[in-house]
């Protein structure tokens, strides 16, 4: 028996940061005549765009590979790239929003540039300058992965659907970020709107939409973006409730965020929606309460463990095993390539398998 092909994480992850990177340098080239500000700019794009599994990319690269064998790797490969510089967006303008102090272990944008204003002495708001580069440095990183996409170097009636996806995509996020901060701002959710903005914040534009990329650059039918959506869509959901839980019981040496840090920042998360219907009274307005409070550690690990008598962390990683045995029936039974079968069993592992 052949044994089926696997994909290389650590590889294919270099090979991003290698494209990213060239990317990168050629905006340098063009941006040179605006001088030491845009450098600074552009050295603080080249850090939110280092490091990471590359899942969304990898997913875009097997969603082709699925329907089709590249014909331009290299170009295939810009493609895929495309899908981090959008995530990298997405992520410098959401810690501004959830007034994040730390990403992947360093300063979050808005954190760092204010700490620079004020190592300078300069006149003025160092949070309002450390705001202002956030929001543009995510614009710029967003105009780049439109750039990245179009300019792949795939043949145009290729890129044409490619760029309607990628389209969708990023409406789909953007309102689904406005959700989630009209539910923050509201200070409450139950399970249905929880996973509604999990849905189109995270689950879609982190699995679904690179799957549909991917295969959309290599010509697939209505009928084969469907079968993916049936694999894409419950892993996203199950994707984005690992990380629910790694962002209430993640190791900070592994997540790269303080301990409980969704708790601090008041996420009102399918997890905690969960919890909220389950506990009686005093409990309850007890974790509600502290929701987006600052938290000292002790006070962290009392609402953890509010959430662990629940029942709640217990039913999501039930529902995490649901959802991903429902992807997983659908990549079996699905029309893809018997090539892309073997990676994308081992993707979803790796999406939902992440440690506590």
């Amino acid at each position: 028996m052949t044994a089926e092909p696997a994909h290389d994480v650590s590889a294919f992850a270099d090979q991003v940061q290698q494209t990213l990177d060239a990317f990168v340098d050629e905006q340098a080239i063009r941006l040179a005549a605006l001088g030491p500000d845009a450098t600074l700019l552009l050295d603080e794009a080249r850090i939110a765009l280092s490091g990471g599994k590359r899942l969304r990319a990898a997913f875009c690269w097997w969603g082709h590979q699925a329907v089709a064998e590249p014909t331009d790797p290299a170009a295939l490969l810009r493609a895929c790239a495309a899908l981090e510089v959008l995530h990298a967006s997405a992520l410098v303008h959401d810690d501004y929003m959830d007034a994040s102090d730390t990403r992947r272990g360093r300063p979050a944008t808005h954190r760092a540039f204010a700490a620079h204003h004020r190592s300078l002495g300069l006149p003025g708001d160092p949070e309002q300058y450390g705001a202002a580069t956030a929001i543009l440095l995510g614009d710029l990183l967003l105009t780049w992965a439109d750039e990245l996409l179009r300019r792949c170097g795939l043949p145009l009636e290729r890129v044409g659907p490619a760029l309607d996806v990628f389209d969708l995509c990023r409406s789909e996020v953007v309102a689904g970020q406005f959700l989630d901060v009209s539910v923050q701002a509201r200070g409450k959710a139950d399970v249905t709107t929880a996973m509604t903005v999990l849905r189109f914040k995270s689950a879609k534009y982190s699995i679904e939409r690179p799957l549909h990329i991917g295969a959309a650059l290599a010509g697939a039918t209505p009928e084969q973006l469907e079968a993916l959506t049936g694999y894409g869509l419950p892993l996203g959901e199950a994707f984005q409730l690992r990380d629910d839980q790694l962002g209430v019981f993640g190791d900070p040496a592994v997540t790269g965020k303080p301990a409980g840090d969704d708790l601090v920042e008041g996420k009102r998360t399918v997890l905690v929606a969960h919890t909220l219907a389950a506990l009686e009274s005093a409990d309850h307005d007890r974790l509600d309460s502290a929701l987006g409070t600052a938290l000292t550690d002790a006070e962290v690990e009392e609402l953890r463990g509010l959430i662990r008598d629940s029942g709640a962390a217990e039913r999501v990683e039930e529902l995490i095993d649901e959802l991903t045995t429902t992807s997983l029936r659908a990549l079996e039974e699905g029309p893809f390539r018997a090539e892309a079968r073997g990676p994308l069993r081992q993707l979803a592992d790796a999406a939902t398998r992440r440690t506590l």
